[in-house]
């Protein structure tokens, strides 16, 4: 399976339960935490696990020594290795383990069930077959329609890109929120997402720009882990783009005009302090930009300002809560109605996507 992978459809059986605790808070607290963190790519990614080491780093910062943060594992495959990977760490007094990879859901549950005095962090899975496992996420969807609306506004070509990962939920809303911003402010502009196949392959990646931009593409989106979209995006006058789950601040003031920042810092520092005071609990988090998981990078001047006031205005007001990404009237691709005027997307159907909204013209792989 691929790391990052929302819920399907069928998953949402297992139930939702944001923010709200599921068992009972640990009886006593504890003097000192030991907190290890498993990555699928490199710390030196720029993108993902890059983002993931920082609020690693930041759990160290805010309670010195009272935590143990030192321990982590980087490049581990998703599948038996990850399994071999989390056994080794909860026999090394590992107190809480954070798994940062979809793919390492099942190796996830299987441990924990062998360990049930240690807490396993699953970062956005779904399952928690034992009451020491919890799940996590952010609502990536909430930064592309950002992106959206600078990329409609920002395009001489009427021609943006999409650099996809995999046909996974957490993608095509991503994708869907991207276009839906786009289109509102530029009716005339299209939609091309090229299918990287890969959350960590510069070259591949790099491929992919290059790709949209023979194609007259002017404004990438990535949804892909390496910074290589951006280098590749910089070799042509007049081509932006975006940071992925890092600021990407190398690649400012342009091709880098803003940024997804994906801030774990929050989180586990809320977690790894509940072990410590006695407040844990399990727990499923689905949190965006309101908490600050979700961070919009600096808009540089490359941006109009009066477009960049209109996408931090956006920004503010889905930090409030008063709108939402996706708000009716919306159709999906085939034209059939998903939702009306005025109604917003329950979390369920963001979390089972399978469809692109209408005007995407493609097709989903399957």
């Amino acid at each position: 399976m691929n790391r990052r992978t929302l819920m399907t459809t069928a998953a949402l059986g297992f139930g939702l339960v944001f923010g709200g605790g599921l068992s009972s808070a640990n009886a006593a607290g504890m003097d000192k935490v030991k907190a290890c963190f498993v990555y699928v790519g490199p710390v030196g990614d720029g993108g993902w696990t890059y983002q993931h080491d920082q609020g690693r780093l930041a759990v160290i910062e805010a309670f010195g020594d009272k935590v143990d943060a030192s321990t982590f594992q980087e490049n581990v495959p998703e599948g038996a290795d990850a399994e071999r990977v989390l056994t080794q760490m909860a026999l090394s007094g590992c107190n809480i383990i954070f798994t940062t990879s979809f793919g390492y859901m099942d190796a996830t549950n299987a441990v924990a069930a062998k360990f049930p005095d240690v807490k396993f962090e699953h970062a956005t899975g779904y399952k928690r077959d034992s009451d020491n496992v919890s799940t996590y996420n952010a609502r990536f969807y909430e930064g592309r329609a950002v992106q959206g609306h600078i990329a409609g506004k920002m395009t001489k070509s009427n021609k943006i890109g999409y650099i996809a990962s995999f046909p996974i939920p957490e993608v095509i809303s991503g994708i869907n929120s991207y276009y839906l911003h786009a289109k509102a402010v530029n009716p005339a502009v299209e939609l091309t997402v090229v299918w990287a196949f890969t959350w960590f392959d510069p070259a591949k990646e790099a491929d992919a720009a290059k790709a949209m931009i023979d194609q007259g593409v002017d404004v990438i989106a990535a949804h892909t882990d390496s910074t290589a979209p951006l280098a590749e995006a910089a070799k042509t006058p007049g081509v932006i783009g975006f940071g992925q789950a890092s600021d990407m601040a190398a690649y400012k003031p342009s091709p880098r005009v803003s940024s997804i920042i994906d801030n774990w810092a929050p989180y586990y520092v809320k977690r790894v302090g509940a072990l410590l005071d006695g407040t844990y609990a399990q727990t499923d988090s689905w949190e965006g930009i309101s908490a600050g998981e979700v961070e919009i990078g600096e808009i540089t001047d490359v941006v109009p300002a009066d477009v960049k006031a209109e996408a931090e205005a956006m920004r503010d007001a889905i930090g409030a809560g008063t709108y939402h990404p996706f708000t009716g009237p919306i159709n999906k691709q085939d034209g059939s109605a998903w939702l009306a005027d005025g109604v917003t997307a329950p979390d369920g159907d963001l979390l089972g996507m399978n469809f692109y909204v209408e005007g995407i013209v493609g097709e989903i792989p399957q």
